[in-house]
């Protein structure tokens, strides 16, 4: 759930300004800057490379991690992972890198990053420059690499399977790339839940309770993300949307299984109010993101 804080700084807490169950209230169409295209388009290919958005990125998530990395995304992750003791770690569509650091410090002898974008891996091995055991690659990850080797104690995916067009390319390489007794952790937006355009809180006058609303979830969908809104940059991103059943059919297509699932609740708070109680209820009861643990299937080749 968002917070009312500057809306400006992804970073900040509270401070004050417009009121939450305004601010939140579903925008007409003509408002929207977030618009649905169809995976082939040309809006979508032009987003399957990061490099135009590499200096926003970089701003917005820097070396600890955005708001939610901070507070719940990778809490949540190193809480999964446990010890890392001697482990080899494929950081697959690092971006630029900010995990690399916090693996290594938890123990994992060796990260290696994989991103498309060739600025994001710049800023990623700018980052790890003193960071002897952390390795970055310019390579798609939907492609068959030689990164992909099999050696693999731990895959994570952090927050990026939705800005991947081809999932099976990437599960696939997943498989590659991971020891026989390896694990992949892929964290997400909830794909019930957050949908972006589609899923929006609201207010029940008559039942006094926040209600997460959810538009459209069952079809998959590339959707348009402008991410300067008001500046006319033109700089976009594609959000991928699948439904969650999708996820299970191709990571078992794909001779992946799921052995754990965790949904990741946002920790921000609205400040007291007349709904606040009820905003607060509403985020412990919506998950915005989910976490799962994957294993390679009983005899799965390479």
């Amino acid at each position: 759930m968002k917070s009312n804080r500057d809306p400006l700084d992804d970073k900040s807490n509270r401070k004050g300004g417009m009121q939450y169950w305004e601010k939140m209230k579903p925008k007409g169409r003509e408002t929207r800057v977030r618009k649905d295209v169809r995976p082939g388009s040309s809006a979508a290919e032009k987003s399957r490379g990061w490099d135009e958005v590499a200096k926003w990125y970089e701003k917005l998530v820097g070396d600890e991690g955005s708001d939610y990395h901070q507070h719940v995304i990778v809490p949540a992750l190193m809480k999964r992972l446990g010890a890392l003791q001697g482990k080899k770690v494929l950081d697959l569509c690092c971006g630029q890198g900010f995990l690399g650091r916090i693996l290594l410090e938890a123990g994992a002898q060796q990260v290696h990053g994989v991103d498309a974008s060739q600025k994001l891996i710049a800023a990623a091995r700018e980052r790890a420059s003193k960071l002897s055991h952390a390795h970055y690659t310019v390579a798609d990850a939907t492609q068959p690499g030689a990164w992909a080797d099999g050696q693999q104690d731990v895959v994570v995916c952090l927050m990026a399977v939705h800005d991947v067009k081809d999932l099976t390319g990437l599960c696939q390489n997943v498989r590659a790339a991971l020891k026989p007794n390896g694990t992949f952790y892929l964290v997400m937006m909830h794909p019930c839940f957050r949908v972006p355009q589609h899923t929006h809180w609201g207010w029940d006058e008559e039942q006094k309770i926040q209600y997460r609303r959810v538009d459209h979830y069952g079809k998959e969908r590339a959707i348009s993300i402008t991410t300067h809104p008001g500046k006319g940059t033109g700089e976009q991103t594609a959000f991928y949307h699948r439904p969650l059943s999708s996820y299970i059919e191709v990571l078992s297509a794909s001779q992946l299984c799921i052995c754990g699932c965790e949904e990741l609740y946002s920790h921000r708070r609205s400040q007291k109010g007349p709904r606040s109680d009820a905003e607060h209820t509403a985020a412990e009861e919506f998950p915005m993101f989910l976490l799962l643990e994957v294993g390679k299937m009983r005899g799965a080749s390479a």
